[in-house]
This record gives structure tokens, C-alpha cells and sequence, in this order.
């Protein structure tokens, strides 16, 4: 099937700073599409070369296959939210809502009727009176979003909107974007650097790092399978154990972790010829732990516990210095007799593990 959106080798340079390195994305229309990635890792900068506030260095953007890069931005008809709500203080939040119909033309009885609809899509009715100073700052955010879609655009471009809210507030507004997205099928692209946010709204998501896309995936995808070391570091929690490169063969590897312990037939990334220190990726939750020795465990000495609620965060040290961060059910009988300074022993699935050059 064609992509409704073609991203098709954008570079960016800002004088001798490479922004964005040959970014390449198709998008499915009525797809979820987020950008993560730290600050300065070109996702907003791809962002704004969609929403025509930036011109590309080079590359296309195609909409429903025609480019969109000779067309001004206020003309591309392209929705957007930012982090800051950009309400117009003066105007009641009715008014805020009708005024990109109003810039378009529409008649005074379809500007009603089109306010009324977005004021029921996104839960204010009775609310089109008030002024944005008088609402708190997830409602503010929902007008910024009905204004947005009010005209119906086809792509919905959306840019940290929620970072200015409290974890509770942003949360809540997660909800309501996912549910508006499902109800309004329209096509969004998602900045944020929040790897929960994007876990919890996008249909894909798509990790930045030094201007490039490192990987594309569903969020299972990504946790389950990192291309990269970035990708794993920043997707979710994840233990990085230094080892020794045994054999390789069709792209997995057996590594040593001494004292005759070894791991088979891992996902190998990365690691050069030659290469013998490698390092093996576990998360956490995949750890399991016990007080009681076992001939395939790795020794470790418990030095913290931490109660998270629904589960207990145990950090560990090994004999020789590795930290390894362990998650265990709040409840479970592992923690039997586990306290700071209790010896335990780490034993892991290898199904879940991949090993990384250094």
C-alpha cells in the first residue's frame, strides 16, 4: 500500500551542525507515528520541516504523493500543537476554536456547528465561553488540540504538548489524545522525549539519536528487539553486563560471563572483527533472583531494595563490579530473607538477552 506520507531523505544543516542526516519515514494515513528522542537529536527539526517553519537542506516531503516543500506553511492545511498552548488570551475559548474556520472562510452557521462538535470531542461543552486564563492547563491543551482539528486537516502535527503538565494531568490528556486519534482517524506525528508517552499513544514509533532514525517499530518491537545499543539504553530499563565474545555465526553469538558460565545463541549487534569485549543486554524484569545458591546463577551482592509498588527494585553488584538492576513482583517469595548485603544469585532467560560491542 502506498504511504500517505513520504519523508524522503531530509537533510538539515544549520552552517557546519548536521541537524538531520538523510531522514527517511513512510506514515500510513490514520497512523500514530512518534518521534523520541533526547533534546538535539533532530525530531523536532524533522517536525518543523514538516510543518514548513524550517526548509530542508535537501530531500522531499510527500503528502498523498505530491511534494509539499513549495507550498507555504499557513497553505499546507497541516494541524499543529505545541508544548505551549498558543491560545489567543483575548479571545473566549469558542472564539479560539473558529478562528482558523473563520481565516478559511467558513460560514457563520458551519463555524457554530463546527465549534459545537469539537467542544463535544473533546469534553468542554459548556466551556465555550470562558477565557484560557480561567482554565487549567489540560483543558487550555484540549482547546489547542480541538483548534487544530477544527478544520480537519489530514496530518496533525503534535510537539511535546504535554510536557508542561504534571505526571497525574499527562497522563489523564494521554487518554484523551489516544481516544480523539481513534474517534478522528486523522494522521498524527508525535514529538516527545518521554519513552512512556510514546509507548502508551503511538501506532510506531521511531528513535532519534545525533540527527538519524536508529529504528522504527512498535513499541513491543523495540523492547524486544533493539537494533542498537541507543535503542536499548533508551527503551525501557536495561542492564548492561560486560562479557566475552566466545564464537558468532548468521548474526548471534555464544559469550562468556567467567567462573565457567556462558551464554548461547544471543542477538549479536554491532560488534566488529575481531572484537572480543562485548557487553550482554538484560532488563531488569527478566532477572530472576534467589538467596540460594545455583550452579547457572551469577553471584551478586543485594547493596539496595526499592519499594516501586507494584514491584521491588533490587539493585546488585557482582564480584567483579557490575552493577545489575533487578525488578521482582511486589509479593514474591524470592524476596524471602533479602536484605542489603544478602548474597544472591542472577539467573536469566538467554531468549531475552542481546549482546552489544562495546
Amino acid at each position: 500500500m502506498k504511504p500517505f506520507l513520504e519523508i524522503r531523505n531530509i537533510r538539515k544543516e544549520y552552517g557546519p551542525v548536521v541537524a538531520v542526516h538523510n531522514v527517511k519515514l513512510d506514515v500510513g494515513r490514520g497512523e500514530f507515528m512518534t518521534f523520541l528522542g533526547p533534546s538535539g537529536s533532530g525530531k523536532s527539526t524533522t517536525l518543523y520541516i514538516l510543518a514548513g517553519f524550517e526548509q530542508p537542506t535537501r530531500g522531499d516531503i510527500l503528502l498523498d504523493g505530491r511534494t509539499i516543500l513549495d507550498t507555504p506553511s499557513h497553505r499546507r492545511n497541516i494541524g499543529m500543537v505545541f508544548q505551549r498552548y498558543t491560545l489567543f488570551p483575548h479571545l473566549s475559548v469558542g472564539d479560539n476554536i473558529a478562528f482558523p474556520l473563520k481565516v478559511r472562510g467558513w460560514s457563520k452557521a458551519a463555524v457554530t456547528e463546527r465549534v459545537r462538535q469539537m467542544l463535544s470531542l473533546v469534553r468542554l461543552e459548556g466551556f465555550e465561553d470562558r477565557r484560557p486564563a480561567q482554565m487549567s492547563g489540560g483543558q487550555q491543551q484540549r482547546v489547542a488540540l480541538a483548534r487544530a482539528l477544527a478544520y480537519d486537516p489530514p496530518v496533525l502535527l503534535m510537539d511535546e504538548p504535554l510536557s508542561a503538565l504534571d505526571k497525574k494531568l499527562r497522563e489523564e490528556i494521554q487518554y484523551e489524545i489516544r481516544r480523539i486519534h481513534q474517534q478522528t482517524e486523522v494522521t498524527v506525528l508525535y514529538v516527545t522525549h518521554d519513552q512512556e508517552e510514546a509507548l502508551r499513544l503511538s501506532d510506531r514509533i521511531s528513535v532519534f539519536s545525533r540527527g538519524v532514525i536508529d529504528q522504527i517499530g512498535t513499541g513491543e518491537e523495540l523492547y524486544a528487539n533493539p537494533a542498537t545499543r541507543f535503542v536499548a539504553e533508551f527503551i525501557g530499563d536495561s542492564d548492561f553486563i560486560p562479557c566475552r565474545l566466545l564464537a558468532t555465526r548468521n548474526g548471534r553469538a555464544d559469550v562468556s560471563l567467567g567462573d565457567d558460565l556462558a551464554v548461547c545463541d544471543v542477538p549479536l549487534h554491532g560488534a566488529p572483527a575481531g572484537q572480543e569485549k562485548v557487553e550482554l543486554m538484560l532488563r531488569p524484569e527478566r532477572i530472576s533472583l534467589s538467596g540460594r545458591k545455583t550452579d547457572r546463577g551469577l553471584a551478586a551482592t543485594v547493596e539496595d531494595i526499592t519499594f516501586l509498588g507494584n514491584n521491588i527494585h533490587v539493585s546488585t553488584r557482582t564480584g567483579e563490579s557490575t552493577s545489575i538492576s533487578v525488578r521482582v513482583p511486589f509479593g514474591h517469595e524470592a524476596m524471602s530473607g533479602v536484605q542489603r548485603g544478602s548474597p544472591v544469585w542472577l539467573t536469566f532467560d538467554a531468549g531475552a538477552a542481546h549482546v552489544f560491542g562495546q
